[in-house]
């Protein structure tokens, strides 16, 4: 099922790849921590994982979407080799809000739907894995380090199985790169106001920015 979805996901990006770069398409790679949350606390330690997305982001609107990727695995809290491993994927809406161009801290917020597939791993696991449904939201910020684009972001992840919810908190640092990050407008940037005139002054130009 994941095989498949993860086809048609492709399959889905290249007939839209004109789209998107005209939307202005940003990818994103991270890696963090996964901390587990109510019952699944009890039962696994803090975890670590890693992601990859894409995004993009009408230039009109604050809103956004991002599709992601991401793997996670937390170890047992007895000493048996077992370790519970997440691969899942997520849409989600995310709403930047709007700074001027100066600004190096740029906050958004992020939430939306996801699969995920649920597998106990190591020598002493039974095997055997599931695949539920669930929904995550969280919040985040771009900031500017030198010449790259880093984000941090924190997410509640609450997956739908029988008995209690999975629920865990990643924390992710990363990096992004796509051609928006390197333009002067769009939802990242407030317009800037053009100089003032007087009335009497014949505008036989466009003003120097």
């Amino acid at each position: 099922m994941i095989r498949r979805l993860s086809l048609t996901l492709g399959f889905a990006l290249v007939l839209g790849a004109p789209v998107l770069r005209a939307q202005g398409v940003v990818f994103s790679l991270g890696a963090g921590v996964g901390i587990p949350l109510g019952d699944f606390d009890d039962v696994v330690k803090m975890g670590w994982q890693g992601m990859g997305a894409v995004s993009f982001h009408p230039r009109s609107l604050p809103v956004g979407i991002q599709v992601d990727g991401n793997f996670s695995r937390f170890s047992d809290e007895t000493p048996l080799d077992i370790h519970s491993q997440l691969i899942y994927g997520t849409a989600n809406a995310v709403y930047r809000f709007q700074t001027t161009e100066n600004t190096g801290f740029r906050p958004y917020l992020i939430g939306g739907l996801g699969a995920y597939n649920s597998k106990a791993t190591g020598s002493d696991a039974l095997g055997g894995s599931s695949t539920k449904f669930g929904i995550n939201a969280g919040v985040g910020f771009d900031f500017k380090a030198g010449g790259a684009t880093l984000f941090v972001e924190g997410r509640f992840h609450n997956v739908f199985v029988s008995g209690p919810n999975v629920e865990f908190f990643p924390i992710n640092l990363g990096i992004r790169f796509g051609r928006q990050l390197n333009e002067r407008t769009g939802p990242f940037f407030a317009p800037r106001a053009l100089p003032a005139y007087p009335l009497s002054r014949p505008l036989t130009h466009f003003p120097d920015q």
